[in-house]
């Protein structure tokens, strides 16, 4: 027997789905990824590959085995929170504590709240932060990025060269550590960090291919990028020998990553166009002010988690109006 579903009106037809719009995302992050196995290589795949298995297995035996429900891995949002993950770790990170990870971000950040739709917070950052909190010397020793033939198999190799991330060289030693680093490094990926991070470049195709499939809108990640830009701009102009320029932190770090994929996450993220534009806002604030004065080089994750907890509010006062719901 057929069963119908009836919701209210208005009904829009329209072929996206949830697998539809996880595998656009997935889609659009091959292009950091490729530049990642190219840089870090077998780190990259290996770290990468772990946390998907784990967020996928430990999603399929919570729903089977502790929500008694059929599983919906399905629709690929485990395997997406699983890339993702992956692409916020160090290349070099032991597997122990990936796998670690995958536990906090799908069993804590995203099941623990009744699964896809319900959770608040971005499961992958709930995993990052809670690594980066909990073993902080592993998440900050980052391989030095080197052309495939050589760093393929660094991740087995206890006394491969490790070097400290551009944004944290600028938090320890000022301005005058990250001289030599080039804009294009950073835009190629020619630095350290996260597996998916160290290539704005391919972060920013992939950011529009979502835009012409539509997957996101503009709104967070223009919002996010133009902030970060103009106050570090007014910072780097009113003491250029104590902050870094405005492209050095709109192309180092996790800005790229968190802007494009992490922040328009439609879980967490507000509705409509203004909220939107607010939280962007509100993030790009957020990480100039950790970036600049607080105790931690990179402060993209935290805004973003941060901002997440805003999000209901946002909905709240600028959410959208009901369908025929008179103007106040």
């Amino acid at each position: 027997m057929n069963k119908l579903i009836i919701s209210p009106a208005p009904h829009v037809h329209s072929d996206d789905s949830v697998r539809r719009n996880m595998m656009n995302v997935i889609i659009a992050l091959f292009p950091a990824y490729l530049v990642s196995l190219f840089f870090f290589g077998a780190g990259a795949f290996v770290v990468s590959a772990l946390a998907i298995v784990s967020c996928v297995l430990f999603e399929y035996l919570i729903q089977r085995f502790l929500f008694k429900r059929p599983a919906t891995i399905g629709d690929c949002s485990a395997l997406l929170t699983g890339l993702l993950l992956g692409l916020n770790l160090p290349s070099n990170l032991p597997w122990w504590i990936v796998v670690i990870g995958a536990l906090v971000a799908i069993g804590v950040g995203k099941m623990s709240f009744g699964g896809l739709g319900q959770n608040p917070f971005n499961p992958a950052l709930v995993g990052r932060v809670f690594l980066l909190i909990s073993f902080p010397a592993k998440m900050a020793t980052w391989p030095t990025p080197a052309p495939l033939v050589k760093n393929w198999f660094t991740y087995f190799d206890i006394d491969a060269d490790t070097a400290a991330t551009p944004l944290s060289q600028l938090s320890e030693n000022g301005v005058s550590a990250i001289a030599e680093v080039d804009f294009w490094h950073s835009l190629l990926g020619l630095m350290g960090g996260s597996i998916g991070e160290v290539s704005a470049l391919a972060l920013l195709i992939g950011g529009a291919y979502l835009l012409y499939k539509k997957t996101i809108t503009w709104h967070i990640p223009v919002s996010i990028l133009c902030t970060v830009f103009v106050f570090t701009g007014i910072l780097w102009l009113a003491n250029p020998e104590q902050f870094a320029n405005p492209l050095f932190h709109l192309t180092a770090g996790g800005l790229m990553l968190g802007a494009i994929f992490m922040a328009t996450d439609y879980v967490t993220s507000p509705m409509t166009p203004v909220a939107q534009i607010i939280y962007g806002i509100g993030i790009g604030l957020v990480t100039v002010v950790i970036r600049c004065w607080g105790s931690y080089p990179e402060g993209m994750s935290f805004a973003i988690l941060l901002f997440n907890g805003v999000t209901p509010l946002l909905n709240h006062y600028i959410g959208p109006r009901r369908f025929g719901e008179k103007k106040k």
